[in-house]
């Protein structure tokens, strides 16, 4: 049983990175608020991230490219704390509540990613 928890964890995170990937092209308008003001035309970077997202997942789960995938998943993700959520809390406000959650999410998950491509396939 322990041996096969590597392969359940690939599995367990993964996977939602494609569906985190997919709910982008569903909520992309929404989505789309959430991009930094200085960034132009904010719902292409909406579709940009979810296809980023979809890809990276989908290579992990095929192991092709999975260190490469892995690498810049775990940029991006850093970036988006950096970029997104560490601006909203700085700001306090309204969304301050909920930037820490996802400012620890975010970094959580890209360390994650970063930790694993030591050990991912080329």
């Amino acid at each position: 049983m322990m041996n096969q928890l590597p392969s359940l964890g690939k599995w367990l995170y993964a996977l939602p990175m494609v569906v985190f990937g997919l709910m982008h092209f569903g909520a992309a308008d929404q989505m789309a608020g959430m991009v930094p003001s200085y960034l132009p035309v904010g719902v292409a970077w909406v579709y940009l991230t979810g296809i980023a997202l979809v890809l990276a997942g989908a290579a992990v789960l095929a192991g092709k490219y999975a260190k490469l995938a892995l690498q810049l998943l775990g940029l991006m993700l850093v970036l988006f704390a950096v970029m997104l959520h560490l601006p909203t809390l700085m700001a306090g406000g309204d969304g301050a509540q909920m930037a820490m959650p996802m400012l620890l999410k975010d970094l959580a998950l890209g360390g994650a990613a970063w930790w694993a491509s030591a050990n991912a396939p080329e």
